[in-house]
C-alpha cells in the first residue's frame, strides 16, 4: 500500500496539498490521525502544530501538579488500554500520547511550529488553502480538500486575567497558572491563589506540600468529588487475570454509565447530590473544618464543572492547615498581597491567577468562503461538528459532562463515513443546509446557559455558531444520545448538499 506521505502532492503554486488537512496535535488532532489511517487508508493528510511538539493542553499548562479532571478510561483513547491510576500528571498523559504517535506512525504527517494565519475555500477548486508561517517566519501554504479542526476552544498565549486595581504595586510574584514557569521556587513561600476551579484545587495541593501556607481566594466556592484516585472495577479485574483490552473496554463503559447517572441526578434530585458531595467533602475535612462558607456552593452542581480531587487532597491540606480557603472579592492589590473587600489583607510571596481562560473559536484563524470573511456567530452548526455555508470542515469540540476524546472518537468515525460516502457518489464537496421544515425554527445561542454556564462560555457566547431547536441543528453534550444517533446518520438526508 502506498504511504499517505507519498501521496502528499504539490500544486503549481508550490503549495503542498493532502486529502484532509488536521489542525492541532493535542488529544483531538493525534485521535483523529488515528482513526483516519486506520478507517480511511486511502487519504493522505498531514497535522499543522503551532507549538514545537504535540499535547496541546497538557503541552501548554506548566503549573504545579497539572492533572487530568477526567478519568483516563474515558479520556484516553479506545484503542490504547490505559493502565495506570484513573487521575494522571500531565507528564504520563503526554508519553500515552507519545506511544499512540510512536505506534502509528503519526510523527511523521506533523508540521510543527506552523501558525495558521488563514483558512481560505474557493469553490471553483472545491479545496482550502490554509496560508501559514513557521518557526523562522517562513510562509507556508497547504491545500486540501476537507479540514478538520482539532486545534481545542481555548487561547493557549492569553488567559483569561481580570483587571484589578493596584497589580503594578504588588512587589511580590504576580502570574497567571497558564503562564507558571515551572523553575519558579515556592517552598517556604506563602501563596495566594485566585480562583476555585480545577486549576486552583490542582495547585493548591500541590504548592502545600512545599509551601509555607497556601491561601485560596474565592468569589464563590466550587462543587467538588473527592475520592481515592483509584477505579475498584479495573483493579478487580487484573486481580482475576483479565487481559487489558477488555479491562478498558468494561471500566470505561461503566465509567461512562456512571457519569450519565450522575448528570441526571443533579437535574433530578440536586438536593440529594448536595447532600452527598458535602459529607464526602466533610469526610476529607475533617470535623474541625466547617463547611460553610468556603465549601458550599449555591448553585446546582454540574452548572459548572465538578471538579475531581484525587484522595480529596485539597480538603486534606485544609485539614492540615497547610492551605485554607477565603471567600470574598478582591478589592485591590497592595505591596504586600490583596486587600479584600472586607478589609482583610492576605499576605503572599507569590499570588496564582487562577481565573481560567479566553474561548477561541476555530483558533482565532480568519476563515473566508470564497472571499467573503466568515462570522461564526452568524452559521448555524449542524451537531455541534459543521456549519451552514462553511464546506467540507469539521470542528471537533467535545463534552462538558463526559471526557473530550469520546466525543473525539464518535466524530471521528462520523467523518471517515463520510468520507467514504462521498467517495462512492464521487463527490468532493459536501455542505450542510437548514431544510425546508427547519426554516422557521427558533435560531438560539450555542447552549442553554440555564444548564451549563461557566464564565468562559457566558462572556463568549457571541462566537460561538448558533443552534436551533432540534437534535440535529444543535450540540446535545450527551453521549449516551449520541452514540447511537451518530452511525444512524441518514448520509443522504436533505440536510447534506454534496457536489
Amino acid at each position: 500500500m502506498l504511504d499517505m506521505l507519498d501521496r502528499e502532492t504539490q500544486s503549481a503554486t508550490g503549495a503542498t496539498h493532502v486529502d484532509v488537512l488536521i489542525v492541532g496535535a493535542g488529544i483531538s488532532g493525534i485521535g483523529g490521525a488515528w482513526h483516519l489511517q486506520d478507517q480511511c487508508p486511502d487519504k493522505s493528510y498531514v497535522i499543522l502544530e503551532s507549538k514545537d511538539s504535540f499535547g496541546g493542553t497538557w503541552e501548554t499548562h506548566k503549573y504545579p501538579g497539572i492533572r487530568s479532571d477526567s478519568d483516563l478510561y474515558t479520556f484516553g483513547y479506545r484503542f490504547k488500554p490505559w493502565i495506570d491510576a484513573p487521575i494522571a500528571t500531565a507528564d504520563k498523559i503526554l508519553r500515552y500520547m507519545g506511544e499512540v504517535i510512536d505506534e502509528a506512525g503519526i510523527d511523521r504527517h506533523i508540521r510543527y511550529g506552523h501558525t495558521i494565519t488563514r483558512c481560505s475555500w474557493s469553490s471553483a477548486d472545491k479545496s482550502w488553502t490554509v496560508e501559514a508561517v513557521d518557526k523562522a517566519g517562513a510562509p507556508q501554504v497547504f491545500t486540501c480538500t476537507f479540514l478538520w479542526m482539532c486545534q481545542g476552544y481555548y487561547d493557549h498565549k492569553r488567559p483569561y486575567l481580570p483587571e484589578w486595581p493596584g497589580t503594578e504595586n504588588y512587589q511580590g510574584l504576580f502570574v497567571h497558572a497558564m503562564q507558571w514557569d515551572p523553575a519558579t521556587d515556592y517552598a517556604g513561600k506563602r501563596a495566594a491563589v485566585i480562583g476555585s476551579g480545577a486549576t486552583a484545587a490542582t495547585v493548591i495541593p500541590e504548592m502545600a506540600k512545599t509551601a509555607a501556607h497556601v491561601t485560596m481566594v474565592q468569589r464563590t466556592p466550587t462543587w467538588f468529588f473527592p475520592s481515592p484516585n483509584a477505579n475498584e472495577l479495573a483493579n478487580a479485574l487484573r486481580e482475576g487475570g483479565i487481559d487489558e483490552p477488555t479491562i478498558h473496554r468494561v471500566v470505561r463503559t461503566k465509567v461512562n454509565y456512571d457519569q450519565k447517572v450522575t448528570t441526571e441526578r443533579c437535574r433530578s434530585e440536586p438536593e440529594a447530590v448536595k447532600a452527598e458531595l458535602l459529607a464526602a467533602a466533610q469526610e476529607y475535612l475533617g470535623p474541625d473544618i466547617p463547611l460553610a462558607p468556603h465549601f458550599t456552593p449555591d448553585y446546582r452542581p454540574w452548572q459548572q464543572r465538578v471538579a475531581f480531587l484525587p484522595e480529596g487532597d485539597l480538603f486534606t491540606a485544609v485539614r492540615e492547615g497547610k492551605a485554607s480557603a477565603v471567600t470574598d472579592e478582591i478589592e485591590r492589590f497592595t505591596e504586600k498581597g490583596l486587600l479584600l473587600k472586607s478589609g482583610r489583607e492576605i499576605e503572599a510571596d507569590i499570588i496564582i491567577a487562577a481565573t481560567g481562560f479566553n474561548l477561541s473559536v476555530m483558533g482565532d484563524i480568519p476563515f473566508d468562503v470564497d472571499g467573503a470573511p466568515v462570522d461564526w456567530g452568524d452559521t448555524v452548526t449542524y451537531r455541534g461538528m459543521m456549519f451552514t455555508g462553511v464546506p467540507n470542515l469539521m470542528w471537533v469540540f467535545g463534552y462538558f459532562r463526559y471526557s473530550w476524546t469520546l466525543r473525539v472518537e464518535l466524530l471521528a468515525d462520523f467523518l471517515c463515513r463520510m468520507f467514504k460516502h462521498m467517495d462512492a457518489r464521487g463527490a468532493t464537496r459536501v455542505d450542510v443546509k437548514l431544510r425546508p421544515e427547519d426554516h422557521n425554527m427558533p435560531i438560539l445561542p450555542w447552549i442553554e446557559d440555564d444548564n451549563f454556564n461557566p464564565h468562559y462560555l457566558t462572556r463568549d457566547i457571541h462566537k460561538l455558531p448558533r443552534r436551533g431547536d432540534k437534535e440535529e441543528w444543535r450540540h446535545n453534550q450527551d453521549f449516551w444520545l449520541e452514540k447511537d444517533a451518530f452511525p444512524a446518520i441518514d448520509l443522504n438526508g436533505s440536510e447534506f448538499g454534496y457536489s
